[in-house]
């Protein structure tokens, strides 16, 4: 996959392309579904499949206040598109200048004069361009003006719900099996393992530390999960088979004077990983519990135990 950093980096020869549009946040089943699409229309014509997502969030720009926690970085955004069948992505710096540029100035400088787009693929309700007042229907009439079509999909997942809001909400709310089944796959969160306090080694029990890195994360809480090693050149691509994993969401309320938010996943029956500096993967698969203050360390391993054995019951490893 090539990524592009901006307009200006889109080579010059590039090919007709069938384009999509969106922020791609978690890249859900909706979005997915979008992708098939156009990876449908690309192969009936011999195209390439390029995605236009934008960094940061809109609304991170335009309203910050109410900027929503990302559910993935740009670079975790660009590898699960190449995953989904995505083959470039333009990576669309959004600042109030791209803000202000009104629908048929996106349409010029994006989709025809930078990607030659033959295809749009959006979502039926995308809106763009100053105080979004582009829609689908604008963008159909542009296309035929222009030399490109439009084709706008319903993203109704049915009984399901394809929202990257619905999956924050499910996330807040510790439901990481809804937060899934809207994803297609168990929320995970992705970084280098770093050094902390190593209470856990002290107890029995240690566990590999990984940043939020401002991401959403699961409510505070002991969940069930797996852990899984990435190649270090990309920090994405897995390498090893993934690892059963105990993992505590929250501030260790056991011990004062702790306040920082930390990610910790406790791999089953391993003391002997040296993970220090190396990218891992988290995934969340079932909550276990709550995040509790223990009135000592013996009622706080007494209950690791027990997380440890609800873990192994909740991933199937106890039939």
């Amino acid at each position: 996959m090539r990524i592009w950093r901006s307009l200006d980096d889109v080579p010059a020869d590039l090919g007709r392309s069938v384009v999509l549009i969106g922020n791609f946040d978690g890249l859900h089943l909706g979005h997915r579904h979008l992708i098939r699409r156009a990876a449908e229309l690309a192969k009936a014509d011999g195209l390439g499949v390029v995605a236009v997502t934008f960094d940061p969030h809109p609304i991170a720009v335009l309203r910050p206040e109410h900027a929503p926690l990302a559910l993935t970085d740009i670079d975790r955004r660009c590898f699960l598109m190449a995953e989904a069948g995505v083959d470039d992505v333009l990576v669309l710096p959004f600042t109030r200048e791209v803000a202000a540029w009104s629908p048929q100035a996106f349409v010029d400088r994006v989709l025809v004069e930078g990607l030659r787009a033959a295809v749009v693929v959006v979502g039926v309700s995308f809106r763009f361009g100053a105080k979004a007042a582009g829609d689908v229907a604008m963008l159909t009439e542009a296309g035929r003006a222009q030399d490109f079509q439009v084709e706008g999909v319903a993203l109704d997942g049915g009984p399901q719900v394809w929202s990257s809001t619905y999956v924050r909400t499910c996330l807040a709310g510790g439901d990481v099996e809804g937060a899934a089944e809207a994803l297609g796959r168990p929320y995970a969160l992705v970084g280098p393992v770093t050094r902390g306090e190593q209470r856990g080694r002290e107890l029995g029990y240690p566990t590999a530390n990984v940043s939020t890195g401002g991401l959403a994360a699961p409510a505070d809480g002991v969940y069930a999960g797996w852990l899984t090693l990435l190649d270090p050149a990309d920090g994405q691509t897995r390498v090893g088979e993934p690892l059963p994993a105990a993992i505590s969401v929250g501030t260790n309320p056991t011990f004062d004077g702790e306040r920082e938010r930390r990610v910790e996943a406790y791999v089953l029956d391993r003391n002997d990983l040296d993970l220090y500096d190396k990218p891992v993967e988290i995934s969340f698969v079932a909550r276990i519990r709550g995040m509790v203050k223990f009135d000592g360390v013996d009622e706080l391993t007494e209950t690791m135990a027990q997380d440890v054995v609800r873990t192994r019951e909740l991933l199937g490893l106890d039939r």
